[in-house]
Parts: structure tokens; C-alpha cells; sequence
């Protein structure tokens, strides 16, 4: 049943829930959302397709000439078509309010009746069809985008370590209470936000913040759910009840996000609001006129003709047919999109956000650069810190490692958590980590210049003195400046939102050509500011991650990049790449105006033939046949033109070359993976 044909344009509550037909996705006996059949088990298409069925075969029976079973049968068909939009017609009509009583749905209704009455049954049967089918596969799309929400919770540990007056006690983590001390061991997640009371370590944040590089944190540093601790253990003191957290917010925001704009009318049920009460209020007068002429009867049939004339056969396949086609043809570029409404708006975007980690960048760590002194090369500093990071997990360690395949083995081997790690190679003391646990001394100078440029800065010691720096970073996507250049050439504005810091944040967004940079941004200022930017532009969010999910949803449109991105991000954003090529995204955005205007042009169609037809029917130049036959001819055209919107324009892309400041240094040209 269409939630078109259910609800209110909004939602009374912030919840997901439809206004009059229930929840927007059945829930399994533990309030979980269950997963989205196939479609060729799933239940709701099922009278649909009975009803194209029928409808067929009515149409083969009654080109025999068997009229009596083809009558059964178109209204067997029709029956099954009616069954999914007419009770929640009826439905809105009694308990919607204003203009949300009134739809394509309605219309669709009367149209059928009217064409029962004047005994075109087979007219009924296409109608209710078409229609049925239509609204199914909208609603099964948006079934799709909500499904793997709550796997979102996922990411919170079933119990939690907390410090008590008796000693240590697990508890579910659903119990932790504010105030309540957890001890979070090595390598295991944060059930709570906290701030941290004693232990130092690094943690990874990635799937709250989109940092793709782990944080150092000690006492006093605050540490959100969801967090994966590294090698220390840590004493955290919660700052929230284990129930409302940063994780949990955000699984309400982009429920939140997904109700405010899910019971967005589609064009065509904008344009079909208006149409709907003056083709009611004209048969009415028109059956008023016949029995103050003393002819009921004559204008009686005028007015059913009137209603059949203004119909939207055309209109109600005008959105699908161009939908379906271009929808299809998207995916065989790598471009999926999950429904009509998505694609619409997509041919709108004039502004694109992008999250940084693992969009426009390759979410890999890699070094980029390093500095020696005295009788040490670079490759000797590198080998020296590969040696002491072999055997950690640490992200910049496995940059390290990789860019230096060929080492020496360290021995007496100890991590300082939050610091590095220190131990004896060849013979010689030999310190890695970062500057705030190893002072550059004479390379003071490189390593700010390096932490300036975005940086993540590794300082190696031997013997108490300094032999090099290293500057590693997770480098720009090589196809991302020509993506950006392709929007800026389409008028469409670009901006980064990501959770990094200002400095990597400002250097990846000048590599890439991005004025507009906003960094250090949890999920909830995410969200906000694509709220804000919404309600200006149609903008358009790409990310892959948790963290983007209720930026995701909030945006007109969301875009997750499939292949690397977060299951949380896939099922909130409303069109999904299979792929990590950024270029896709001006073909996309091309492909979605081009389509969109032959959506408008179909529509537009529709109603011209509306408009025609009104005149002759209700003066009665054509009957009830010949605005069959116009409307069963418009409805070809209509399809006809709709196929069009499955031509694909890609533009030609070149090479990728790297863009200015990835120079690979001679040094490890040949070692990087």
C-alpha cells in the first residue's frame, strides 16, 4: 500500500512510522526490523503481478472473442490491483486532514469507478494495475532504505567491565549508568561515552568521527561508544547511561531524518493534489447542470465520460516508466538508486557535501614523506621503524611497514600506549612515535611543516638521538579533483564535512579543489548542518560511513559509497555506488537531470491530453470509447519517451594522474604497496 496513500505529507511524531498505515517496517518478535524479502517472495508484490496477470489474459480472451470470461477475468484483475491502494484511499480519505486526503490514489479510484460504470472493465483492470505495480515497487524501495538501521547498535558491546566497591563486576552494557567507572581492555569497544580517569592508549574512532587515523588519549580525554581501544587498558569514568549515547543518537537521528522526508510527495502526486478535487467539483456541476436541464440521465453519462477523460492513465506511468528506465541503466554504471522519489530529487542537487575519510580519500594510511639527518637516509629510517612496528596492529604502523618490506628484527620490543614503541635493533635503542613523546630536535622545522600539510608526524630516536621524521597520510582519491571539476562545470557547489582535524581537512580540500571545509563535525553536526543546507539548496551527501548516516538521511538526496562503505550508511543514504570511482558522480547528477526532464516533459503530456479531452467529453464530441482509444495512445507515447531516459552520456575520463603534493619521494618509490 503507497504510503502516498497513507499519510500525512508530514509525520505527526519523529518516529519512522507512517501516519495511517503503521510502521514503516514490520518488526520482528525482538523489535528488531526484519530484512526486505527477495521480490520474488515478498507478499506485497504478489497482487500486482496477479493483477497484470489477469489483465493480460482478460485481453487475450476478449481478442478470441470470449467476452463473458474476459469480463470475469478483467474484474478478478481489477479486484486484485484495487486491493492495494483502494482501502487506503478510502482510509486517507477519512482520517486525513487538508490536502493529504487527496492524491493520485483518489483519482485512480474514481477513474476505475467510472469506467466500471460505463462498462469498460477492461479500462478498470489496466488502470488499477498500472498502479498497483507502481506504488508496490516505491514502497518496496523505500522498505530497503530503512533495513539495517538498528544494526547500527551492533557496534555496542553486549556487557561492559565496571569498577565497583567489591572489585570488578560485568554487567550488560545496557545497565551502565552515568558515573560509572568502565575498565575497557586491549583491542575491546567502548560501551559508553566517558572521559578517561586513568591509562593512556589509542583509540579508534572511525566509525563515530570518520577519523581514519586512531587518536592518542589519556586522563581527561573524552571517548565515545562505539570507540575500539588499542593496547592499553583504560579507566573511563561515563558521562552517559549506557541507553543514550553518542551511537544511539545517532540511530534516532537518521530514524529521525528518515521520517521527516519519507512522506515527501512525488511530482506526480503534487500535481495530481490540485487535479483531484476540480475533476470532483466539475462532474459534480456537470451532474448538477443535467437535472436542473431535465436530462439527468445525458449528463449523468457526460460526467462519467468527464471523469474517465481526466483520468491519469498517462500520468500515473509518465514518473515509472522513465524511473524504471533510467534507474536501470544508472546501474550498469555503477549507480544504484532505490526509488523514484530519489531519482527525482537527484536531477535537483545543486550542492554536493562530501565526508572526507574513505569518500575522498582512500581510507589507507600511506607514507608520503620522510626527513633524515646526519649519516641516516631515508631508507634507514624507515627500516628502523618498520623493524619496532612489525608485529603492531596500530594503522600507521601497517603505513610503515608497508612502505619498508625489507627490515631488520627488533628485539626487547615494548609499546608505550599513546606514545609508541620502543625496543633494540641491531644492536642500537631505537624510540618511534610522536612528537609529544619524542622531541625532533633539529627536525623541529619538518615535522611542524608536515603536521601543516595534514600529516600525521612519526619522529624515530636512536641511540638518544633523533634520526628522522616520517609524515604519513591518507591520501586523496587521484580522480577526485577531476570529479570536483566536473561539478564546479555543472554549477553545482561543493564542501567537506568531515570529523578530522582542521589541518588534514584544509589540506585534502585544497588538494582536491574544495573551497567550503568544515572539520571536527560529530554525526549530530553532520546532520545539521546538511539540515541547514537543505533548506537553502538541494544538496546532496556522500559518505561512507557510520558516522554519515544521519547526514545521510537528511540530505534532499544521500549517496553511500557501496563497496567500502558502512552497512549503516548503504541502507540511510537513498542512492548507493557499487564501486569508489568519484567521477560517477557528475555522470549520476547529469544522467538525473536529463532523466527528470523527460519525466517532465511526460507529465506535461499527460495533462495536455487532459485538458484536451475535458472540452470534447463533457460536450459530448467523443465518447467514452474514443477517450479510451486517446488515452491507451498517449499511454504508448508516454512509455515510449520514457525509454529514452535509459541512453546513458558518460563523459570520456583520461588518466588519473596524482595530484600536485602525492609525488611519491625517490626513497620509496617501488616499496609502497
Amino acid at each position: 500500500m503507497s504510503r502516498e496513500c497513507c499519510g500525512s505529507e508530514e509525520p505527526a511524531t519523529p518516529e519512522p512510522v507512517d501516519a495511517c498505515c503503521g510502521p514503516s517496517e514490520p518488526a520482528g518478535p525482538d523489535g528488531e526490523y526484519e530484512e526486505v524479502p527477495p521480490w520474488w517472495r515478498d507478499r506485497a508484490l504478489a497482487l500486482p503481478v496477479v493483477s497484470g496477470v489477469l489483465w493480460v489474459t482478460g485481453l487475450i480472451l476478449e481478442w478470441t472473442g470470449l467476452e463473458i470470461p474476459a469480463l470475469v477475468v478483467f474484474a478478478l484483475g481489477l479486484a486484485a490491483g484495487a486491493r492495494t491502494f483502494v482501502p487506503g484511499t478510502i482510509k486517507r480519505l477519512v482520517t486525513g486532514k487538508g490536502r493529504g486526503r487527496l492524491g493520485v490514489g483518489l483519482l485512480m479510484t474514481i477513474a476505475a469507478i467510472g469506467a466500471v460504470l460505463l462498462g469498460h472493465l477492461g479500462e478498470a483492470a489496466a488502470l488499477a494495475f498500472l498502479f498497483s505495480i507502481a506504488e508496490t515497487l516505491e514502497d518496496r524501495a523505500m522498505d530497503r532504505a530503512q533495513q539495517g538501521l538498528r544494526a547500527l547498535l551492533s557496534l555496542i558491546p553486549d556487557t561492559a567491565r565496571v569498577s565497583r566497591l567489591v572489585g570488578e563486576q560485568v554487567i550488560p552494557a545496557a545497565d551502565v549508568r552515568e558515573l560509572d567507572v568502565l575498565i575497557v581492555g586491549a583491542g575491546e569497544r567502548v560501551a559508553t561515552d566517558g572521559v578517561v580517569t586513568d591509562g593512556r592508549s589509542w583509540v579508534d574512532t572511525s566509525a563515530i568521527t570518520g577519523e581514519s587515523i586512531p587518536v592518542e588519549v589519556g586522563p581527561g580525554d573524552a571517548v565515545l561508544a562505539g570507540s575500539v581501544n588499542g593496547s592499553g587498558t583504560l579507566h573511563l569514568e561515563a558521562t552517559a547511561d549506557g541507553r543514550d549515547n553518542s551511537l544511539t543518537k545517532i540511530v534516532h537521528l537518521v530514524e529521525q531524518a528518515h521520517a521527516n522526508k519519507g512522506e515527501r510527495a512525488r511530482m506526480a502526486d503534487r500535481i495530481a493534489r490540485p487535479l483531484v478535487p476540480l475533476v470532483l467539483i466539475a462532474a459534480a456541476l456537470i451532474v448538477a447542470f443535467g437535472f436542473l436541464v431535465g436530462e439527468p440521465g445525458l449528463w449523468v453519462e457526460r460526467a462519467l465520460v468527464v471523469l474517465v477523460a481526466a483520468s491519469p492513465c498517462a500520468l500515473a506511468i509518465a514518473v515509472p516508466v522513465t524511473v524504471i528506465s533510467a534507474i536501470g541503466s544508472a546501474s550498469k554504471f555503477g549507480v544504484v538508486i532505490k526509488s523514484g522519489a530519489a531519482f527525482e530529487q537527484l536531477g535537483t542537487i545543486r550542492r554536493v557535501a562530501f565526508d572526507k575519510t574513505g569518500t575522498l580519500t582512500r581510507n589507507q594510511p600511506k607514507v608520503v614523506t620522510t626527513h633524515a639527518i646526519g649519516e641516516h637516509t631515508e631508507t634507514e629510517v624507515l627500516g628502523l621503524a618498520a623493524a619496532l612496528e612489525a608485529a603492531s596492529s596500530h594503522p600507521l604502523a601497517e603505513a610503515i611497514t608497508a612502505a619498508a618490506p625489507h627490515r631488520a628484527t627488533a628485539v626487547e620490543v615494548q609499546e608505550h600506549p599513546g606514545h609508541g614503541v620502543a625496543g633494540v635493533v641491531e644492536g642500537r635503542r631505537v624510540r618511534v612515535g610522536s612528537p609529544r613523546w619524542i622531541d625532533p630536535q633539529a627536525l623541529t622545522a619538518q615535522a611542524d611543516e608536515l603536521a601543516g600539510q595534514g600529516m600525521s608526524v612519526i619522529v624515530v630516536e636512536t641511540d638518544d638521538q633523533v634520526a628522522g621524521v616520517i609524515g604519513i597520510r591518507d591520501e586523496l582519491r587521484p580522480e577526485a579533483s577531476e570529479a570536483i571539476a566536473a561539478l564546479a562545470a555543472q554549477g553545482v557547489s561543493t564542501v567537506m564535512l568531515t570529523g578530522d582535524n582542521s589541518r588534514t581537512a584544509e589540506a585534502i580540500a585544497a588538494q582536491a579543489g574544495i573551497e567550503e571545509v568544515h572539520a571536527e563535525q560529530l554525526p549530530a553536526d553532520k546532520a545539521e548542518h546538511i539540515l541547514r543546507s537543505t533548506g537553502r539548496v538541494p544538496t546532496a551527501m556522500i559518505g561512507d560511513g557510520i558516522n554519515d548516516a544521519p547526514a545521510l538521511a537528511s540530505a534532499t538526496v544521500g549517496i553511500a559509497m557501496g563497496v567500502t562503505g558502512s552497512a549503516a550508511a548503504v541502507e540511510s543514504a537513498d542512492i548507493a555506488f557499487t564501486g569508489h570511482d568519484l567521477r560517477l558522480i557528475p555522470d549520476a547528477l547529469a544522467h538525473a537531470k536529463r532523466g527528470r526532464a523527460i519525466m517532465t516533459g511526460n507529465i506535461a503530456l499527460a495533462l495536455a491530453i487532459i485538458v484536451v479531452l475535458f472540452p470534447l467529453a463533457l460536450f459530448g464530441v467523443l465518447g467514452l470509447a474514443a477517450v479510451v482509444l486517446v488515452h491507451e495512445v498517449a499511454e504508448v507515447i508516454v512509455i515510449g519517451n520514457g525509454i529514452r531516459a535509459a541512453r546513458v552520456k558518460r563523459h570520456p575520463v583520461g588518466l588519473v594522474s596524482a595530484p600536485p603534493g602525492n609525488e611519491t619521494p625517490d626513497s620509496l618509490r617501488g616499496a609502497r604497496r
